[in-house]
C-alpha cells in the first residue's frame, strides 16, 4: 500500500518480495528512468534560468504559502520586527523634536506620556500595534502628527495581521494534506477484465469524511517523435477510464480500469514488450474536501517495472456483522491469473475469446486467426 508518508505494512512488503519471484526483473541491466512524478506526488521538475523572478512578487501571498515552514516563520517574526522598529523610531522621532526626552516642569505636556529614551518608544510601538496597553504610556492632544501616526501604525498593523495570519492559515489548511489519506496501490496491474485486456489500480480513502466529485485521469508519458522530426521528451497521452466517467464515489478502495482497446496507448504492448519500454503512468485524483470545501490533488506514477503483467488484485472488502469491513492490509495484494501474454492488438487479430471455463487456457480459446497469426505469435 502506498501512502504520502511510507504507510507501508509489513504484510504487503512480504507479498511484495514474493511477487518478485514471478516478475523478473529485466531492466536491471538498463538504466532507470528518470521520473516525472514521484510515488508520492512530488513533480520532479527543476525550473532553471527564470530571468523574471518579479513575477513572483506581483503574487506575494501565493509565493508566501508556497515557502518552506522556516522561511515562512522568519518572514513572519521579521515582519513584525521590522515594523515595530520602524514605528518605534517614528515615536522617538516625534517625542525628540517636541522635546520629550529633555527634563521638563509639571505644566509641559508632552506627544507621548513616559518616553524617555529608544526603549521606551520601541515598546509604545508594540503596544499601540498589538493594542496591548499597559496603561503607563499614552498619547495627548498635544501633537497633531502623533495622531496620525497612530492611526497609520494601526491600520499597517491590520494590514501585516490579516496577511501573515492569512499565511500561516492556508498553510496549515492546504489541500495536499488532505492528499496524505488518499493512498493508491504501489503497482499496477494488467488482466483480462469483463472479457478485456485492462489496466488496473486501487485508490483508496483512508478517512470517513468524503471527497465530494471524485474524479480520477490517467495519463501515459513517454518520449515521442512526430512525422517531422520534432523531438517532444515529455508527450502527455490521455488514457481513457472504463468506470469513472461521471465520478467516482470513494467511500471504499476501488479498483480503476482502463480497457486496452484499440484507441489506447498501451495496444500494441506486451509482456515482453512491457519490460523494454521506457514509459510512465501517472494517476491523478482529484475532489473537493467535503470538511473544508477545498480542492484537493492526490498524485502518483507508475514505471513499466511497476506494471505487473497477468495479475489482478485482491478483494479486501468483506460484508460483516451488517458492515462492509476494508482491510488494508490486502489494499496492494495481487493474485497471478491466466492472462495472454501478447499485446490486444494481437488479441483482436487473432480471434481471440476471453471466456474461459474452468480447466480451458487461452491456448484453446483461439477461434480464428488471419493468415500469418499463429499460435506461438498469440503468446508472444
Amino acid at each position: 500500500m502506498l501512502s504520502r508518508k511510507d504507510l507501508v505494512l509489513d504484510d504487503f512488503v512480504l507479498t511484495r518480495l514474493a511477487e518478485d519471484v514471478f516478475h523478473p526483473r529485466f531492466s536491471e541491466a538498463k538504466k532507470r528512468k528518470v521520473r516525472f512524478v514521484d510515488k508520492n506526488g512530488a513533480c520532479n521538475v527543476a525550473h532553471t534560468n527564470i530571468r523574471e523572478q518579479g513575477r513572483f512578487l506581483l503574487d506575494v501571498f501565493t509565493t508566501l504559502v508556497d515557502l518552506k515552514w522556516l522561511h515562512t516563520l522568519l518572514i513572519f517574526t521579521m515582519s513584525f520586527l521590522c515594523s515595530w522598529l520602524l514605528f518605534g523610531m517614528i515615536w522617538w522621532l516625534i517625542a525628540f523634536a517636541h522635546g520629550d526626552l529633555d527634563q521638563k516642569g509639571d505644566d509641559f505636556i508632552p506627544c507621548v506620556t513616559s518616553i524617555h529614551s529608544f526603549a521606551s518608544a520601541f515598546l509604545f510601538s508594540i503596544e499601540v500595534q498589538v493594542t496591548i496597553g499597559f496603561g503607563g504610556r499614552m498619547i495627548t492632544e498635544e501633537c497633531i502628527s502623533a495622531i496620525v501616526v497612530l492611526i497609520i501604525q494601526n491600520i499597517v498593523g491590520l494590514v501585516v495581521n490579516a496577511i501573515l495570519l492569512g499565511c500561516i492559515f492556508m498553510k496549515t489548511a492546504q489541500a495536499n494534506r488532505r492528499a496524505e489519506t488518499l493512498i493508491f496501490s504501489k503497482h499496477a496491474v494488467i488482466s483480462i477484465r469483463n472479457n478485456k485486456l485492462c489496466f488496473m489500480v486501487r485508490i483508496g480513502d483512508l478517512r470517513k469524511s468524503m471527497i465530494i466529485s471524485a474524479s480520477v485521469k490517467m495519463q501515459v508519458i513517454r518520449k515521442n517523435t512526430t512525422i517531422e522530426g520534432e523531438v517532444i521528451p515529455l508527450n502527455q497521452i490521455d488514457i481513457e477510464l472504463d468506470n469513472c466517467s461521471n465520478g467516482i464515489f470513494l467511500v471504499s478502495p476501488l479498483i480503476i480500469s482502463h480497457v486496452i482497446d484499440k484507441n489506447s496507448p498501451l495496444y500494441e504492448l506486451s509482456e515482453i514488450d512491457l519490460q523494454e519500454e521506457n514509459f510512465e503512468v501517472v494517476v491523478l485524483l482529484e475532489g473537493v474536501v467535503e470538511t473544508t470545501g477545498i480542492t484537493t490533488q492526490a498524485r502518483t506514477s507508475y514505471l513499466s517495472d511497476e506494471i505487473y503483467w497477468g495479475h489482478r488484485f485482491l478483494p479486501i472488502v468483506t460484508e460483516e456483522e451488517g458492515v462492509y469491513a476494508v482491510d488494508y492490509s490486502k489494499f496492494g495484494n495481487s493474485v497471478k491469473v491466466p492472462t495472454p501474454t501478447c499485446s490486444a492488438k494481437i488479441m483482436d487479430e487473432g480471434g481471440v475469446s476471453f471466456r474461459l471455463k474452468r480447466g480451458e487456457t487461452f491456448r484453446s480459446t483461439v477461434r480464428r486467426r488471419p493468415p500469418g497469426v499463429t499460435e506461438d505469435t498469440l503468446n508472444c
